[in-house]
C-alpha cells in the first residue's frame, strides 16, 4: 500500500469545511453512544442493536461509538481521512438499512440525516481531506 497515496489531498476549502462539521456531528453522536454528556450507556447502544437483529450487539455499538467519536476527531485534524471516511459511510450505511429505512426518507426518525452522513464520509474518502489538514501535510 502507497502510504502518501491515501494521504494524497488536491480537494479544496470545500473538503476542509465539510471535514470539519462532519467531524464534530460524529463526535457528538459517537461521545453520547459512549455516555459522555448523554443518559445513553453502550450496553443500551447494544440492546437496542440487538433488538434490531445486529449480529455481535455490543461489538457493534462499541464500534460504531468508536469510529463516531475518534473518527469524526480525526476528520476534524483532517490526519487518515479516507480511511475513517470510509468506515463511518459504512457505519451510516448500516443505519440507513437496518435502522430508519422502514420509516421513510423525511417522517420521525427517517434516513434522511443518516443518508446526508454517509454521502459527506463518501464525499471525504473519494476526495479527501483538503486545505489545512495532517493528511495534506504528511502527503507533500
Amino acid at each position: 500500500m502507497d502510504f502518501k497515496k491515501l494521504l494524497a489531498t488536491d480537494a479544496g476549502w470545500g473538503m476542509f469545511l465539510l471535514r470539519i462539521v462532519t467531524g464534530i456531528i460524529f463526535i457528538g453522536h459517537g461521545a453520547g453512544k459512549f455516555g459522555w454528556g448523554s443518559d445513553q450507556t453502550l450496553a443500551g447502544v447494544a440492546g437496542w442493536l440487538g433488538s434490531l437483529g445486529v449480529p455481535l450487539p455490543m461489538l457493534a455499538a462499541f464500534l460504531v461509538a468508536f469510529f463516531e467519536t475518534f473518527g469524526g476527531a480525526f476528520l476534524i485534524i483532517g490526519l487518515l481521512t479516507r480511511f475513517w471516511s470510509a468506515g463511518l459511510a459504512f457505519a451510516m450505511l448500516i443505519a440507513v438499512t437496518m435502522v430508519h429505512l422502514p420509516y421513510g426518507m423525511f417522517a420521525d426518525n427517517g434516513y434522511e440525516w443518516a443518508l446526508l452522513l454517509m454521502v459527506c464520509s463518501l464525499a471525504l474518502m473519494f476526495e479527501g481531506a483538503g486545505h489545512v489538514s495532517l493528511d495534506k501535510k504528511l502527503s507533500n
